[in-house]
C-alpha cells in the first residue's frame, strides 16, 4: 500500500503532493513501482496535528481519487471522517481506511457496512494532539490487540461483512518506541485473529535511529511479509517490494 499524502504537514512529506496534479503524478508513479494500493489521504495525523475542515479534506482528496481511479489504480481513503469517506467512495475508492477505527465518527462503520467495502480498522486511543499521552499499558500487544477487536465487534454489529474487516496495530498512535516493537514480535497472534492485516512502519520516528528510515522499513517489510501480513502501507515502493518478495519466500512452505 504506496501512501499519498495531499497535506502540507505531513510528518515525512508534507507539501510534496499538495497540488492536485503533483499528487495524481505521485499516484500513478507508486503504482507503477509496484504499490498495489495507493493510500489517499487528506489530514495529517502525525503527533501533535490539528485537524482540518471535512469540506478542506474533501477538497484535498477527490479529485485525486478520481483520476487515479480512472486509470484503473486500486484507491483506499485514509480518513476518519464518514462524510469524506463518502465522497471517496462515489468518486471511485474501494477500501476505506480509518486509523479511528471508527471511534472518531459514528457515522463511519454504518456508512461501510451500507457501501459494502473494505475496511481498515486501526487501533486507537485518541487524537494527534493527545494520543501520546495515552500511550499506557500494561501488556501493550494484549491491550492493542483487544482493544482492536472490540473495534472489529462494533463493525460486525454495525452490518460489516467480517470478510471485510482488516486490522491495523497502529504503531505509532498512542505508542512508545518499545510498544512498537513488542506488538511486531508478536505479529503472529494478529494474524491468528483470521483478519487480513495491515502494518504501516514506514519512517516512523522508533525506525529513526537509523538514520536510514527506508531501509529500517525495509528490515519491517521482510518481517511482516514472513508473518503473513496482507499488507504493508509505506511511503517508498521499490525497495519495500523486494522486501515483501523476500518475507513471502521465507514463509513459503518448503
Amino acid at each position: 500500500m504506496g501512501v499519498l499524502n495531499v497535506t502540507p504537514d505531513s510528518f515525512s512529506d508534507g507539501g510534496r503532493w499538495f497540488d492536485v496534479d503533483a499528487a495524481v503524478a505521485h499516484g500513478r508513479e507508486l503504482a507503477a513501482l509496484g504499490a498495489a494500493i495507493v493510500d489517499v489521504g487528506g489530514e495529517s495525523t502525525r503527533p501533535g496535528a490539528g485537524r482540518v475542515e471535512a469540506a478542506e479534506e474533501i477538497r484535498r482528496v477527490v479529485p485525486v481519487v478520481e483520476a487515479l481511479a480512472a486509470d484503473g489504480v486500486t484507491v483506499s481513503i485514509d480518513t476518519m471522517r464518514a462524510a469524506t469517506a463518502r465522497a471517496a467512495l462515489a468518486a471511485g475508492a474501494v477500501i476505506v481506511n480509518d486509523v479511528s477505527g471508527g471511534l472518531a465518527d459514528d457515522e463511519m462503520l454504518p456508512l461501510v457496512a451500507r457501501s459494502d467495502v473494505d475496511v481498515v480498522l486501526q487501533h486507537w486511543r485518541g487524537h494527534s494532539d493527545v494520543m501520546e499521552s495515552l500511550a499506557r499499558y500494561h501488556d501493550a500487544p494484549s491491550q492493542v490487540l483487544a482493544e482492536t477487536l472490540a473495534r472489529r465487534d462494533a463493525a460486525l454489529a454495525a452490518g460489516v461483512d467480517a470478510a471485510r474487516i482488516i486490522i491495523d496495530p497502529g504503531l505509532g498512535f498512542a505508542k512508545g518506541a518499545e510498544h512498537n516493537w513488542q506488538i511486531l514480535r508478536r505479529l503472529g497472534e494478529w494474524v491468528g485473529s483470521g483478519h487480513r492485516v495491515l502494518v504501516g512502519a514506514s519512517r516512523k520516528r522508533f525506525l529513526a535511529a537509523t538514520g536510514q528510515a527506508d531501509v529500517a522499513t525495509a528490515a519491517i517489510s521482510t518481517w511482516c511479509a514472513a508473518h503473513r501480513v496482507w499488507a504493508v502501507r509505506t511511503h517508498e515502493i521499490p525497495m519495500q517490494v523486494e522486501a515483501v518478495r523476500v518475507g513471502t519466500q521465507l514463509a513459503s512452505p518448503q
